[in-house]
């Protein structure tokens, strides 16, 4: 089997999962899923980290248990604290995850690296919580996003790729692709903008900025593997890593689409 068959395969069969949970399963079912995406993704970001393995288990046990008992524990409290997280996500990926990729910093320590672990993981499990209990339209309308975006930067990339993106971090990525993505991503601007309604211009303008923190995740996530030296973040995916290389660019795009939704509803 090819590369690419391996890939559209497993993609295929995560979305044959993914779906129906979207859709169908209760809200305590789907916290139970992705704080077991939560708990594997840990365990790979500690990995990265060159955690040793026990350490590295207990890590991922620490963020997977604190994602299922967290609403239980604050209740009322929960709303405020996810409001928190997603915060605290937006200061990360606006102000600090830049400022890393451009000083090319490696940050080793244990405690650094634990507490960017909790940043990149805690606050998009706490999107996904949130948005799928807007809708399962709300939280596929989000998460195409990045699905759109990431299949065509790899199409374009690979047909018309000349121009390295940040060949220092990531030699794969290329301005073209990127360039296929801004694309797809206003076509798709322009679908949602004749099913819903709602202003073209402001749907690319959005989609573009989710577009830029989608590489931003991509990248980040690079660049902690090429630190690490490994290549990818685990093998449970084939065709695609571990489950950390597939959530990179969620962990970017969905808290900073998350606030956007929680300004929005709060400011009608």
């Amino acid at each position: 089997m090819t590369p690419l068959a391996r890939r559209v395969l497993t993609a295929a069969l995560l979305l044959a999962v993914f779906v129906p949970a979207v859709l169908w399963a209760p809200a305590w079912v789907w916290a139970l899923l992705m704080a077991g995406v939560v708990g594997m993704a840990a365990y790979e970001w500690a990995r990265l980290s060159h955690f040793p393995p026990s350490a590295a288990r207990a890590y991922a046990a620490l963020l997977g248990l604190c994602a299922v008992a967290l609403p239980y524990v604050l209740v009322a409290d929960w709303p405020a604290f996810q409001t928190g997280l997603i915060l605290l996500a937006v200061a990360f990926w606006l102000l600090v995850a830049p400022l890393w990729l451009l000083g090319r910093w490696q940050a080793p320590q244990p405690f650094v690296r634990a507490a960017v672990g909790v940043v990149l993981l805690v606050p998009t499990w706490a999107a996904l919580l949130y948005l799928h209990s807007r809708g399962p339209g709300v939280l596929l309308g989000v998460m195409a996003i990045v699905w759109i975006a990431d299949t065509a930067a790899y199409f374009s990339g690979r047909h018309f790729g000349r121009h390295k993106l940040a060949p220092a971090i990531s030699p794969g990525k290329t301005w073209e692709g990127v360039a296929g993505a801004f694309v797809a991503l206003a076509l798709y601007a322009g679908m949602l903008s004749l099913l819903a309604g709602m202003p073209l211009l402001s749907l690319v303008l959005m989609v573009s900025g989710l577009l830029y923190l989608s590489v931003l995740g991509d990248l980040f996530e690079s660049w902690i593997k090429r630190v690490s030296g490994m290549k990818d973040s685990g093998h449970m995916l084939p065709g695609h890593g571990g489950v950390l290389d597939r959530i990179d660019a969620l962990t970017s795009t969905l808290p900073i689409a998350t606030g956007m939704l929680m300004w929005l509803e709060r400011s009608a």
